[in-house]
């Protein structure tokens, strides 16, 4: 049964609202972005985000600087009928008209949280490789906190780790890439490497029904 999907800018509060309800981190990020609102049938049920990244580099690998690049930081969605695949790409066009100067968007599949990038393979996402391993604390409530959350990055204040947290180390989360313009896609095309596939153990990043059909080989169904 279709629905009626509407996608528009949303307040920052509609997006933390997502975030703290509906994604598995349970936070917005805390640096400026660009947050989309969207609607099913009128009901609002979620919100995509896009910010220009943890890290300053993260357009370097491309030779973009740091306006050039963003991030998709967070898909926090509740139950829906359309493909998470079709809802991000009416997202990155979106994203596109505002930002002209913006080239190319990067996302990451957290391993840690069984992640593979499912939703990135069903819209087509050139998948680049794992990014370094790093580090996470485990807090004594059993909650996970990243490093920068307590040395004042964003807005952040500085803070003590609390006593009895463990630092544990994370793998490398896969990287996938959405050029914005041809030329980008030109550059970045010999990057792509097989899609990693979802092991056994870990969770769907949504489930298949959702996907989408795109994406069968990398730079399928690109938004350009």
């Amino acid at each position: 049964m279709s629905s009626t999907l509407k996608i528009d800018w949303a307040t920052h509060e509609a997006a933390k609202y997502a975030c703290e309800n509906w994604h598995y981190s349970g936070t917005k990020p805390a640096n400026k972005s660009n947050c989309f609102g969207v609607w099913e049938d009128g009901k609002y049920i979620g919100a995509v985000i896009f910010g220009l990244g943890a890290s300053p580099g993260l357009g370097k690998p491309y030779g973009l600087g740091i306006f050039e690049v963003c991030e998709l930081t967070r898909v926090a969605l509740t139950k829906h009928k359309t493909e998470v695949s079709r809802i991000i790409a009416i997202c990155l066009r979106l994203l596109k008209k505002k930002n002209k100067g913006t080239r190319i968007c990067v996302s990451f599949a957290d391993c840690f949280h069984g992640h593979h990038g499912g939703i990135y393979q069903a819209g087509g996402w050139i998948y680049s490789g794992k990014s370094a391993t790093s580090t996470i604390w485990k807090l004594p409530n059993g909650t996970l906190a990243d490093p920068r959350r307590f040395n004042g990055h964003g807005h952040n204040k500085p803070s003590k780790v609390p006593k009895g947290s463990v630092l544990i180390k994370t793998p490398g989360k896969h990287r996938y890439l959405m050029p914005l313009d041809n030329e980008m896609k030109k550059q970045i095309l010999p990057l792509a490497k097989p899609y990693p596939k979802r092991a056994s153990s870990e969770t769907r990043d949504t489930p298949s029904d959702q996907l989408g059909k795109a994406g069968a080989r990398p730079s399928d169904a690109l938004p350009l």
